[in-house]
């Protein structure tokens, strides 16, 4: 880039000032029409590309945004990534898709195909893609505007026989500009890569079918099963030549290489209760309040009705006969999509014995069965501090499952710069010394946290109250618990 137009760049007048990373990502990328921010995450590849978007649409290229995004974080995207970064002079009408639409979300909807000069973003969830009217109004969309499309966490269509990834790369041609964004673009195998590069241009890679592209850069091998002959991939070949192919379009940023970055950065995963577990949750709240009205309420039972009703948003009860009930739920799931969202190793806390088990069990069957370590009361003594060498040392070694309770005091974890909180407690000093097992002596990367939570439940109120340094469990008493269920 010449040093005229990179002092231009630097000189826009940003919201937020960009770090020196971001800035060098928006150099290499602002002004062309197809771009793959492959940065890790942690690293703010949001900001970039609402960055992006601000700079296109104020030199008049686009007047119109169309991100896709993971369920888990297309709320932030809306209510605080684009708030957060996008510049105050343009004025703009956001809306977050929904697919039951009332009468108010049908004229939030109508609203992005006003001739008023407003920038018009449109938030969609990726599974929209998979329903005709997702699709439908999306291509209404892009057809009405010069539109910048962003794939968020594009690893989401990375199976080329997906009918969310047939329809996106369907519409791919429609938008002007075309981003995708994802730290680990290669979560199993880089012919990850294919539908991803093809979403930007078709010929980008040099191939415009999948059977050319994995002829070229797999290794087949002729297998036989039951008297049926068929092809399995057993290994890859050309990738050297694969990476060269990528370096015009896209700019890749670790952590490690983040000196700019802050210390720690706390990040939420939204997921929503299933119907199942909405039905109980709405009848075991209905209960607690009875149980309550017009009596007096001791923490320890205002504990255990939040203890009730967390578990529930984790997929489990307690019921009358003392057995414990499973519902269906998405917390297991959106943990997977994490991880693939996450490169490097992870600690992985839950706050019941029962989520533990159950993570280890989605664990080993999503990824292998030596990728992890458990630390918690059913693990014997004998086999703790083997567990934490496991995880500290051996690559092969990548998750640490425990609860805070048993292994959030006095263990080194710094292995890890990555800790996910698939269920918190109350306690303020677990969480904290839970916190700490990776920041410690020994920890040279920047820090992320990230919280699991059902919206619209206590899991919630749990986590902003430990954000704010209260002890739920000797703070939040009485009558305070209505408030919070």
């Amino acid at each position: 880039m010449s040093r005229k137009k990179k002092e231009k760049i630097m000189n826009y007048k940003f919201k937020t000032k960009p770090y020196a990373h971001q800035l060098k990502a928006l150099e290499i990328s602002w002004n062309k029409e197809v771009f793959a921010y492959f940065m890790e995450m942690g690293t703010g590849k949001s900001k970039v590309l609402i960055d992006n978007i601000s700079m296109l649409y104020d030199k008049g290229k686009i007047d119109g945004a169309l991100i896709v995004a993971p369920k888990g974080v297309v709320k932030t995207w809306h209510e605080q990534e684009i708030p957060t970064h996008m510049v105050n002079h343009i004025e703009k009408v956001s809306i977050l898709w929904q697919a039951l639409i009332n009468k108010t979300q049908q004229q939030k909807l109508d609203s992005l195909f006003k001739n008023e000069v407003k920038f018009h973003i449109l938030i969609m969830n990726v599974e929209a893609f998979s329903t005709k009217k997702g699709v439908d109004f999306a291509k209404r969309f892009l057809n009405s505007h010069n539109a910048m499309m962003a794939i968020d966490e594009s690893t989401t269509i990375k199976n080329p026989s997906a009918k969310r990834t047939k329809s996106i790369l369907g519409l791919a041609s429609m938008a002007k500009y075309r981003r995708i964004l994802t730290g680990s673009p290669v979560t199993k195998s880089p012919l990850d890569l294919y539908t991803q590069c093809q979403f930007l241009d078709s010929w980008l890679l040099g191939h415009s079918s999948w059977y050319t592209f994995k002829t070229r850069y797999a290794i087949m091998k002729n297998m036989s099963f039951n008297g049926r002959t068929f092809q399995k991939v057993v290994g890859y070949k050309n990738l050297g030549e694969l990476s060269d192919k990528l370096k015009p379009f896209s700019h890749r940023v670790l952590k490690d290489d983040c000196l700019d970055l802050p210390k720690k950065t706390f990040m939420k995963r939204i997921i929503q209760l299933s119907p199942d577990q909405h039905k109980v949750y709405a009848q075991m709240k209905q209960l607690a309040l009875a149980e309550m009205n017009g009596k007096m309420i001791t923490t320890a039972t205002a504990l255990t009705q939040l203890m009730r009703l967390q578990q529930i948003t984790c997929g489990h009860f307690k019921a009358d006969d003392g057995t414990t009930q499973e519902i269906p739920n998405n917390r297991t799931g959106e943990l997977i999509d994490i991880l693939h969202e996450i490169e490097g190793k992870v600690v992985i806390w839950a706050h019941w014995q029962k989520d533990v088990t159950l993570i280890i069990k989605e664990l080993v069957k999503e990824f292998d069965h030596g990728c992890c370590v458990d630390y918690f009361g059913l693990t014997p003594q004998s086999e703790r501090q083997e567990n934490i060498r496991k995880f500290q040392e051996d690559e092969n070694v990548r998750f640490f499952v425990g609860t805070p309770q048993t292994g959030g005091y006095g263990i080194t974890l710094t292995a890890a710069s990555n800790m996910i909180y698939f269920s918190n407690g109350y306690d303020l000093e677990k969480r904290k010394q839970s916190e700490a097992r990776i920041d410690r002596i020994g920890q040279t990367k920047p820090m992320t946290y990230i919280d699991i939570l059902a919206e619209n439940t206590v899991d919630e109120r749990i986590v902003k109250a430990l954000r704010k340094k209260i002890n739920i469990a000797s703070e939040v008493m009485g009558e305070e618990l209505k408030a919070w269920i």
